[in-house]
């Protein structure tokens, strides 16, 4: 009997402390669940739904009809989408190479101490990436209007050039397009490279002085190589937000949008396609299309980006 309760008392201990684990667990688990339930609803469940659609015939109130790689194939061999990619590429590389360029600059600028007033211009420089998308279409709007007296037609008759019809001629869209990605998205970049200059340590700078290395040659073999995960960061981020544009054309094309090809970007034939067309068979091979795309693309600016620091890597080794 002794026996019986000395290991009824071992074990007692040994229940409630499992118990306690679960209940962890549990809690844990329940903290959690609301990021995984909204993700699989808005999320997983849409995208796997997508996949499944590229396969079906479907216009949004019938029953689906299978039909395999058709819808694969008449995106394919449509002008329009090839159209669409071509604009959505163009604009990317007009729009998003230039602010990365520019956003590392003007990190660089805010940056050093001799800059009076950082704080406001820092502020002024991320406000753009805030401003309302409706603001914004107003102001561009009026700027790259198609009138002969608007302030883009103004500007470019100071150098001799004819006013531009800048809503409905081919690179007047793509333009001014790439002139709203630019200004609203280099204040973002910018203060990525902000925030990766101040992580690096001053006594890099105060070394390279001292051994008489100017200004450029720090920006080049100090600031630069040290910027590279914040670089690939934001070529990747710039790259999946380029082969997405939407918000831009649409807002500044206004009604005639989906009806021209001047600025169609790929999202925006997908769009036309399902709430347009009623095909969301062909708008769902068109987003499974341009995922592809964009996994293929980032891979190779991503890969492009670090080719440097590759190469690097190898001369060291082959010196040692």
């Amino acid at each position: 009997m002794e026996l019986a309760r000395n290991k009824q008392k071992t074990v007692e201990p040994k229940k409630r402390k499992l118990s306690e684990r679960k209940k962890d667990m549990l809690s844990g688990y329940l903290y959690i669940a609301p990021f995984f339930i909204v993700f699989g609803v808005i999320g997983l469940y849409p995208a796997l739904f997508s996949i499944v659609l590229a396969f079906q015939k479907w216009n949004g109130f019938g029953e689906m009809q299978f039909v395999g790689l058709q819808n694969f194939s008449l995106v394919l061999q449509d002008p329009l989408f090839w159209k669409s990619l071509y604009n959505t590429v163009i604009m990317g590389l007009m729009g998003t190479a230039p602010q990365l360029i520019v956003g590392i600059v003007l990190a660089y600028f805010l940056n050093m101490a001799v800059i009076k007033f950082t704080n406001f211009f820092r502020v002024t420089i991320f406000m753009p990436y805030i401003t309302s998308m409706v603001a914004v279409a107003l102001v561009f709007g009026v700027f790259f209007s198609n009138n002969e007296s608007a302030l883009a037609n103004y500007v470019i008759g100071w150098f001799g050039i004819d006013p531009v019809n800048w809503k409905t001629s081919e690179w007047g869209a793509k333009i001014a397009i790439s002139l709203m990605v630019f200004w609203r998205w280099v204040g973002y970049n910018t203060i990525i490279y902000l925030a990766g200059l101040q992580s690096i340590p001053k006594d890099l700078y105060e070394a390279a002085t001292i051994d008489g290395a100017n200004k450029v040659q720090q920006f080049f073999h100090i600031t630069i190589p040290l910027l590279k995960p914040f670089i690939l960061l934001t070529v990747f981020m710039s790259t999946v937000g380029a082969m997405q544009l939407f918000a831009e054309p649409t807002v500044f094309l206004g009604s005639s949008a989906f009806t021209r090809d001047e600025a169609m970007t790929v999202v925006m034939y997908l769009y036309r396609d399902a709430f347009n067309l009623n095909s969301f068979g062909t708008a769902s091979a068109t987003a499974v299309l341009l995922l592809i795309i964009i996994v293929v693309v980032a891979s190779i600016n991503t890969w492009l980006t670090s080719g440097t620091k590759r190469k690097k890597g190898r001369v060291k080794h082959a010196k040692r």
